[in-house]
């Protein structure tokens, strides 16, 4: 799709949110978009999908565009949905709640076009609906990104007259100094995760309050701003020159969020890098996305990635949890005459071939056509759904994916693509959270054990084609392990071509390729051993190439997939593997 003038911006939004016009309640204050569940309540969940189709609607009002039916829809919602004596109504509060979260779509609105969702209500009802977000004041919030939802809620207070919590938003803006790391980079909290709440989350919402609070708050905003500079100078290393983005960490449903940092960038007069280059990078990051089919026949947004999948969704991904991904659509809120929509596009600028992000605890190699994260599996013990999948493999690729377990049981349900797989009394055991770890600028070592009485020390070492893996295992029993490659597509099938042979393996499907080769040596003692006993001694050094046929919707980003693997007979005692591992996308 072309998108280079504000009016392609528009159409693209337009064409995302219309369809929702036939699944708003009689009342306006919920959204029905599906019957799955999530672990707050389905009133939580219509109120979800009400709010999130803001993030791209505000902006298009802010820059200057109207849309009646929107505004009335959402005007209407708004008070309903505030009312305790409407049927609609959304209700109180509990801890931890969901509703907490959707304020800050509301309240993005509220401080951007008051003249749409404001002005136009009765003192009733802005009395209602103040009154309704002040309850974000009353209750302890996760100690993460969670805490910039009250920040933008006590904004929006301030700046319409109302009341609002002075100490709870400076508590709460100096509580974001607690997740600084250095270099412009945060972790989520006491979660430690470093994963796209940095960048959607995080920066975002410190980047809107920059622009909304500059001369209020000046040093602060310019804080913010300084450490957007930082860091938009290693993130944009999560990118390949087509614009997809690392598949890393949770919430990978909000999809082309992945971008919006870039769109918050631009509203707060921000630039890690030049205008020309943003713009080409959120054109084509969107342009990629709309190759995948993400949308269902009523072009609704769907759980998952580069399509419908529930298998890698989040316990809080709703059916209207995806239109988070409209935070991209900010650069509407720039005026019509504004620059970014007359400056041509330009591609990804050279980068480093190799790059460490120290403060992510990532290395990250660029390669033609993708782009590979070598990471060391730190992640919070907080899971949220899949989370060794997410967090814990050695590799993330922008274009080869990864994949998600659907059990532990069988080797192609497990599905356990850039791990090392133990396969242990009829099940499968890969890496989880690392006892240690070191990422230096050549390599990521890790000290991990899949299983008691086996520990493995891994260090990964990116090549020009890929990299290699070399585990140093000490094991007190015998097994199998598996180290497994990229996922490759696979269907249609007949298009796919694998081969194995000893030692080595490989897939390619349509110039998407993956090949595995590995050997594998033993101690002297052993050796020593096994002497005299030729069974034993034909154990040590047993390798074969293997192609996992994997499970369907296992890959977040192709619906099926095989897995090229080395496999490798484990024995007691000490045991070097060393698998090399070569991708390429033409």
């Amino acid at each position: 799709m072309r998108l280079e003038s504000r009016e392609n911006f528009e159409e693209l939004l337009l064409s995302i949110v219309n369809p929702l016009k036939l699944y708003y309640s009689e009342g306006k204050a919920g959204l029905h978009l599906g019957d799955t569940a999530t672990s707050y309540e389905q009133a939580a969940i219509l109120m979800e999908a009400f709010s999130r189709p803001l993030w791209g609607l505000v902006p298009l009002w802010a820059g200057g565009t109207d849309n009646v039916d929107f505004e009335e829809i959402y005007r209407q919602g708004l008070i309903n949905g505030t009312n305790p004596k409407h049927k609609e109504f959304w209700g109180g509060f509990r801890k931890f709640d969901q509703k907490f979260v959707e304020m800050a779509a509301i309240s993005y609105g509220l401080i951007l076009t008051p003249e749409k969702l404001w002005d136009p209500l009765s003192e009733t009802e802005k009395e209602n609906l103040a009154k309704w977000l002040y309850g974000i004041n009353e209750y302890q919030l996760p100690i993460c990104n969670w805490i910039l939802f009250a920040v933008l809620v006590n904004v929006a207070l301030k700046k319409l007259g109302m009341p609002y919590d002075k100490e709870k938003l400076e508590y709460y803006l100096n509580g974001v100094e607690e997740f600084y790391l250095g270099d412009g980079w945060y972790q989520d909290g006491d979660s430690e995760q470093k994963d796209y709440y940095v960048s959607f989350a995080i920066h975002f919402y410190c980047l809107f309050y920059a622009k909304v609070m500059g001369e209020e708050d000046k040093e602060r905003s310019e804080k913010y701003k300084e450490r957007a500079m930082l860091f938009g100078k290693t993130f944009l290393y999560w990118f390949d020159e087509d614009g997809a983005a690392l598949p890393f960490g949770r919430s990978l449903t909000y999809r082309f969020s992945q971008v919006s940092f870039w769109c918050a960038c631009m509203i707060a007069d921000v630039y890690p890098v030049s205008m020309e280059i943003m713009k080409g990078l959120i054109a084509r990051h969107l342009n990629h996305w709309l190759s995948f089919p993400i949308f269902d026949r009523d072009h609704v947004l769907t759980i998952g990635y580069g399509y419908p999948n529930l298998i890698m969704g989040e316990r809080y991904n709703g059916p209207g949890s995806p239109y988070w991904s409209l935070k991209t659509f900010a650069i509407l809120m720039l005026p019509k005459n504004h620059p970014f929509w007359s400056v041509k596009a330009a591609p990804m600028p050279k980068l480093e071939e190799r790059k460490l992000l120290k403060e992510a605890d990532m290395l990250i190699a660029a390669y033609k056509g993708h782009t590979t994260a070598y990471t060391p599996g730190k992640y919070s013990p907080f899971g949220h759904g899949q989370t060794q999948a997410k967090y814990g493999k050695f590799a993330y690729d922008t274009k080869f994916g990864f994949s998600v377990a659907k059990s532990s049981f069988e080797l192609h349900e497990a599905a356990p693509d850039s791990m090392l797989a133990f396969v242990i009394n009829g099940y499968v055991y890969v890496r989880r959270i690392s006892e240690s770890f070191e990422v230096k600028e050549d390599q990521v070592i890790s000290r991990w054990s899949p299983y008691v009485g086996i520990t493995v020390e891994t260090t990964i070492i990116p090549t020009e084609d890929g990299h290699i893996r070399k585990h140093q295992i000490e094991s007190e029993i015998a097994c199998i392990a598996y180290d497994c490659g990229f996922s490759v597509p696979a269907e249609p099938s007949q298009e796919l071509v694998t081969y194995t042979d000893k030692g080595k393996a490989g897939a390619e499907y349509h110039g998407v390729r993956c090949e595995v080769f590995g050997k594998i040596e033993v101690s002297g003692k052993q050796m020593q051993a096994a002497k005299g006993n030729e069974e034993a001694a034909g154990e040590f050094g047993e390798v074969a190439g293997e192609v996992i046929y994997a499970d369907p919707n296992t890959n977040i980003i192709y619906a099926k997939t095989v897995i090229p693997a080395v496999k490798y007979r484990i024995t007691k005692g000490e045991s070097c593997l060393e698998t090399v591992v070569v991708a390429k996308q033409n």
